[in-house]
C-alpha cells in the first residue's frame, strides 16, 4: 500500500519575499494547482500547471489504522473537466516542491480569487517508518507559526479550502501563541 507519511507546518502567510525566494532556489519546482474534492470521502482531482505543461491527477486518500493510504493516477484533461462539474470544495494554491535527501518538501500558498495568499503551509513527506519530522530548513523555520499535530484534520487542504476556517485557525494560532 502507498502510505503517505507527512507532517505539516503553518507558515506566516503575511511574510514578504518567501515565495520569491523559493522560486529563485535551484531545484525547486513551481506549480499552480487547481484542486477539487468530489462527493465521496477521500476523492480528489487536481490539475498541476508548471514547466510548460498541465497534468491532471485523480487521488483516493483514506486514513486506515492511523496511516494514510494515498493512491494517485493520471487523468485526461477531458475526464478532469467532466469530474470538475461534480466538485464540492475547491481551492487554488501555488506549490513549490523539492527533494532533500530522504524527504520531499512542498510549500503551498493558498490563494483567494484575487490571487492574494490567505494561508501558507509547508509539509514534508517522510519515510513510512519515521514519526518525528526533520528540522525545517532555516528559511522556513524563521516563518513558522505552528507545527501541526500529526493527522490533525483542521490542517487538511480540504478544510483550508474553506477560507473562513483558515482565517479562524490562523487567528487561534496567533491568539494562543502556539508557536512551535
Amino acid at each position: 500500500m502507498p502510505i503517505e507519511n507527512e507532517r505539516k507546518f503553518v507558515l506566516n502567510e503575511q511574510v514578504v519575499g518567501l515565495e520569491a525566494d523559493l522560486g529563485a532556489m535551484p531545484g525547486v519546482a513551481r506549480h499552480l494547482l487547481r484542486q477539487a474534492y468530489l462527493d465521496a470521502p477521500g476523492l480528489r482531482i487536481r490539475s498541476l500547471e508548471g514547466g510548460g505543461k498541465t497534468d491532471h491527477v485523480f487521488t483516493y486518500k483514506r486514513t486506515i489504522d492511523g496511516q494514510v493510504v494515498e493512491i494517485e493516477t493520471g487523468l485526461s484533461a477531458v475526464d478532469f473537466a467532466r469530474l470538475w462539474t461534480q466538485r464540492r470544495e475547491t481551492l487554488v494554491k501555488v506549490r513549490y516542491s523539492w527533494t532533500e535527501g530522504r524527504y520531499h518538501w512542498d510549500v503551498d500558498f493558498f490563494r483567494r480569487d484575487d490571487g492574494s495568499t490567505y494561508f501558507a503551509m509547508a509539509e514534508v513527506e517522510m519515510p513510512e517508518e519515521q514519526s518525528d519530522p526533520p528540522p525545517l530548513p532555516d528559511f522556513l523555520a524563521k516563518n513558522l507559526l505552528l507545527v501541526a499535530p500529526a493527522l490533525d484534520p483542521r490542517f487538511a487542504s480540504k478544510r483550508i479550502a474553506d477560507q473562513a476556517h483558515a482565517m479562524n485557525l490562523l487567528a487561534d494560532i496567533r491568539a494562543n501563541k502556539q508557536v512551535a
